[in-house]
């Protein structure tokens, strides 16, 4: 027998000399370590089911599944995660990257069943109890994803009151960039979106650093990006998961940056490169060219229609041109976007009003279809005393007159009253005029419908905002030109619904303010006056609107189609660009099948 035998059957003995001694492990513990990673335990409540967690698991042991109780709403896709515990590894990953901080791990380790599906199970609900033993969490300081957006440098507020030039600077390469790594793909911003827009994917082509591609995916469904890159209303940044601890991820920049890389409507051309498909026969008649006339017409053109636009001004984009101020829009980009659109095959005729240049029946009759896209063009009146003296006027014709090239004297004070965009823009721009600026408005600051952004800019660049102020008069002088305007200060009243507090006058309160122009900015409807009577009667309208299948956007007339402020309440270009292409899918539907 050799040495190496006679070792090899000695030494299993050898481990006797370890017999009595205390042992260097426990083999159990009632008491973990504060940052143990034992089984998970999610807030069920605080959950918004993005699925962070599922992507990021090499192990692919997390599943997002629908659990009962649970229903999907915006921000909240309604799933929730559910581990197998069998393949977990407790690497933590998925509680680091949880924005919302809602995924845990516990001091729980032990759980012992010879059931192998009992291992299957939904943290939080399977283990309930488990909150008080949370002991690896993830915080804004610690956690692996990036809650503060990269910022966006503008001019300032002192610089940029004294000319018209574009207020966002826009992002660089490299800020773009960092931004879309941000990013988390959770696609929760696609679903509120009311385009449904591809955002994840675009956003990840931009932090590959692939702008063109980027381009591509943004034109799938949205033809007029550019101009959301700049005054989108951004419901998808509401419902960004990062958002719930940080800041959303900047969606409407980051689609801005992409767009401007396209300098020119050629340049749009060749990158998208767009499939126009044979021409099938049908005609469509288009009744203004602003975002969803013009979506309607762009995917129409590309679907093989022949397509022609009826545009009462000379320029495209309706109250995107008209009436948003071009130190947010210039002109440039809303004319580039036109232009691409007339590229591939749209017809605008500029400067024909229907029901004046051409009747609405010569339209009904030449096309097969007929799509209406008209804005709110028509303000309302302040139906005060006073508003019709020389030097009151309406902000929609205001905003129209300046951004024609026009000019309007306001004098050295002007009051606006009203508190949405419209009235903070009318602001803006009368303080590119050089005037000392007061807002009216019947309720609180943050009760103002307007973007919280613009009434930010606004006070950057001086304008006064006075809350609870109720309207009363517009005062004149002798010669009939206005002096004053005056308000009373209002008192919130609670209502007993949970909606809004109502403000109520406070007696006594009456206060004037001298002024040279008093802009009202309260409201606008659509002119409908180019209709006649026998095909209004075959519509149906409810509050002023068209009432359309919601899917088609067809109304009761199933030859007439329409979309945008007439249709819907939102007021908003992406929920317009929306209609339009939704419209295009129901005329088709109704031409071809």
């Amino acid at each position: 027998m050799s040495f190496f035998d006679l070792k090899g059957l000695l030494s299993p003995l050898t481990g006797l000399q370890q017999f009595g001694r205390k042992p260097h492990t426990l083999t159990y513990t009632k008491e973990a370590a504060d940052r143990y990673r034992g089984l998970h335990f999610n807030k069920l409540d605080q959950c918004i089911g993005c699925g962070n967690c599922s992507t990021i698991c090499m192990n692919e042991a997390i599943d997002m599944i629908h659990i009962e109780g649970i229903e999907g709403k915006n921000g909240d896709s309604g799933l929730r995660p559910r581990v197998d515990n069998g393949r977990c590894c407790w690497c933590a990953l998925c509680v680091e990257v949880c924005p919302t901080g809602s995924l845990n791990l516990t001091k729980d380790y032990i759980y012992v069943t010879d059931d192998a599906d009992s291992f299957l199970w939904t943290p939080g609900k399977n283990n309930p109890d488990a909150e008080e033993k949370i002991s690896f969490h993830s915080d804004v300081d610690t956690s692996l994803s990036m809650y503060q957006r990269v910022p966006m440098r503008e001019m300032d507020g002192t610089e940029r009151v004294s000319s018209f030039a574009e207020v966002v600077l826009g992002y660089n390469d490299e800020e773009a960039r960092a931004e879309a790594q941000r990013c988390i793909s959770c696609s929760l911003c696609t679903e509120v979106c009311p385009d449904h827009m591809h955002i994840p994917e675009y956003i990840n082509a931009i932090a590959r650093g692939e702008n063109e591609e980027a381009i591509r995916i943004i034109y799938d469904n949205n033809p007029l990006p550019e101009m959301c890159g700049k005054v989108c209303t951004r419901r998808c940044e509401d419902v960004c998961a990062i958002a719930v601890r940080g800041e959303p991820v900047a969606i409407r920049w980051l689609k801005r940056y992409a767009t401007e890389q396209a300098k020119t409507a050629d340049m749009i051309k060749e990158i998208v490169n767009p499939k126009i498909e044979a021409p099938n026969g049908k005609k469509v008649g288009i009744i203004g060219a602003g975002p969803s006339g013009l979506t309607a017409g762009y995917y129409l053109a590309l679907r093989g229609f022949d397509v022609t636009i009826y545009e009462a001004k000379s320029h495209g984009g309706g109250m995107t041109f008209y009436g948003i101020p071009k130190y947010r829009l210039p002109y440039e980009s809303i004319n580039k976007q036109v232009e691409y659109m007339q590229k591939i095959g749209v017809k605008i005729n500029f400067n024909t009003r229907v029901g004046k240049d051409i009747q609405f029946e010569e339209i009904y009759n030449k096309y097969d279809a007929v799509f209406i896209g008209i804005g709110f063009e028509k303000p309302w009146k302040l139906g005060m005393i006073g508003e019709d003296l020389n030097g009151s006027m309406q902000a929609v014709k205001f905003l129209e007159i300046i951004n024609e090239g026009g000019s309007v004297d306001v004098g050295k004070h002007v009051v606006v009253v009203g508190g949405g965009n419209v009235a903070i823009d009318a602001a803006r721009v009368a303080r590119r005029l050089g005037a000392d600026v007061d807002i009216v408005y019947r309720r609180r600051v943050q009760d103002m419908p307007a973007d919280w952004e613009e009434i930010e800019g606004a006070e950057d660049e001086g304008v006064n905002i006075i809350p609870q102020g109720i309207p009363i008069e517009v005062i004149g002088d002798e010669n009939g030109k206005v002096k004053a305007f005056r308000y009373a200060k209002a008192e919130m009243i609670p209502d007993p619904k949970g909606g809004r507090p109502r403000p109520q006058q406070i007696e006594g309160s009456e206060t004037d303010i001298a002024c040279d122009t008093v802009i009202a900015a309260i409201g606008q409807e659509a002119d409908y006056s180019f209709f006649p009577e026998d095909v209004k009667n075959k519509i149906k309208f409810e509050r002023g609107r068209f009432v359309v299948n919601q899917k088609t956007k067809q109304t009761d007339d199933p030859k007439i189609f329409a979309g945008g402020d007439a249709v819907n309440r939102t007021a908003d270009a992406i929920s317009a660009i929306a209609d339009g292409f939704n419209a295009v899918k129901g005329i088709e539907k109704y031409l071809l099948g």
